[in-house]
């Protein structure tokens, strides 16, 4: 008889666990995107949901770690 491949098995399982994350993520997004297709919605009127960038210092154009 053979053995069991617990190494497979591992694999399908993580594989199943990841598409289902990203199904959650995607049906997330698209709820997401109905509730404010057009921005009306938001306060301050910051439709795009991203954060401002004031108070950074140099506007973003960094990278001097």
């Amino acid at each position: 008889m053979a053995t069991p491949n617990y190494g497979y098995e591992k694999r399908q399982r993580e594989l199943a666990k990841k598409q289902k994350k990203e199904e959650k993520l995607r049906a997330k997004a698209a709820r997401k995107t109905s509730e404010h297709p057009d921005g009306a919605d938001q306060p301050d009127g910051e439709a795009t949901g991203a954060p401002s960038d004031a108070g950074q210092g140099d506007g973003g154009a960094g990278g001097a770690n």
